[in-house]
């Protein structure tokens, strides 16, 4: 089943919750379900496919800190993060960039941006925590 544009798969339930915000941002919808999964016991957690989502959804919530995947259509990755960085509203919030990708050029793109991080998928339960953690 295709995904429309507007999508947003899971929205956290209480706003209001002490919880860290992590929202991730992929076109692949099972890596949105298996990441979701892995951090709801721990964070409230919001998810949407594509980039053009994600900086509407950003206009109204602010996240303590963002997976986003590099390589997605219309808005890849680094679009994305650029205007991310760019808005004042946004620019403190931490951006991981999640991604298959793990070559030196994609690796040496991606830092020139200064993401917060870069973590190659798959990646366990365990070490994403752990890299979520030594930030918020």
């Amino acid at each position: 089943m295709m995904m429309r544009e507007s999508d947003v798969i899971f929205e956290p339930a209480d706003d209001r919750s002490d919880r860290k915000h992590v929202l991730i941002i992929d076109d692949d919808v099972s890596v949105l379900k298996t990441l979701r999964y892995h951090l709801q016991d721990t964070y409230r957690v919001s998810v949407v496919n594509s980039g053009k989502v994600a900086l509407d959804f950003l206009l109204k919530h602010k996240p303590d800190l963002i997976l986003l995947d590099y390589m997605m259509p219309m808005y890849n990755g680094a679009a994305v993060l650029k205007i991310i960085q760019s808005r004042e509203d946004t620019k403190d919030i931490p951006v991981f960039f999640l991604t298959g990708q793990s070559d030196m050029s994609t690796v040496t793109e991606c830092l020139a941006l200064n993401p917060a991080g870069y973590i190659v998928k798959p990646i366990s339960k365990e070490a994403l925590l752990g890299k979520l953690e030594s930030v918020l």
